[in-house]
């Protein structure tokens, strides 16, 4: 019987998620892997934000930044699908 080892085990992948430390969908657990984001069939490695039920990915926008020097970030809507590499 093969049981995952507990420490290579992957969290599943929430329905929304940020790379934020501070926004609430932030989740340090899922970083420690490799993820990847496909949007309308498309593998994007610019996504700062995703929700997969909603259908929405937050990219930046340029070179844009705010007054606190984080990306200014654009939500586009389309199929999003999220998976470990």
């Amino acid at each position: 019987m093969n049981t995952p080892d507990p420490a290579t085990a992957r969290p599943e992948l929430p329905d929304r998620l940020s790379i934020d430390p501070k926004s609430p969908h932030y989740l340090a657990a899922v970083f420690e892997h490799d993820i990847g984001i496909r949007f309308n069939d498309k593998d994007r490695s610019d996504v700062s934000e995703y929700c997969i039920s909603e259908g929405w990915v937050k990219v930046p926008a340029g070179k844009a930044v705010d007054r606190r020097g984080h990306p200014l970030l654009i939500k586009l809507k389309g199929r999003v699908e999220a998976f470990y590499r």
